[in-house]
């Protein structure tokens, strides 16, 4: 999870910290990238990674799936998915 050097101090999170990431949907757990690459009040999760969630259990997606964060609701504009824009929360763990 990318995130900007001044979210992370605000969250009191480093370079590597494991961090929860959630919204209405889910809930995902994975390491920190702080990196000025990032603007502030953006956060940017990377495609391809494995839904591993104990479905029976907590539901908690410990392999960071980012569709466990987005919606099935099609966007109103493009009328698809909207992948590309979820409202998150980030917290260290």
């Amino acid at each position: 999870m990318w995130i900007n050097p001044l979210d992370a101090q605000k969250r009191g999170i480093a370079n590597g910290d494991r961090v929860r990431v959630f919204n209405d949907r889910g809930e995902v757990r994975l390491p920190a990238k702080v990196t000025p690459r990032i603007l502030p009040g953006v956060s940017a999760m990377g495609q391809g990674a494995w839904h591993n969630a104990d479905m029976a259990g907590d539901k908690i997606d410990h392999g960071a799936c980012i569709n466990t964060l987005t919606t099935l609701r099609p966007s109103p504009l493009a009328k698809g998915n909207p992948q590309h824009t979820n409202l998150v929360e980030i917290e260290k763990i």
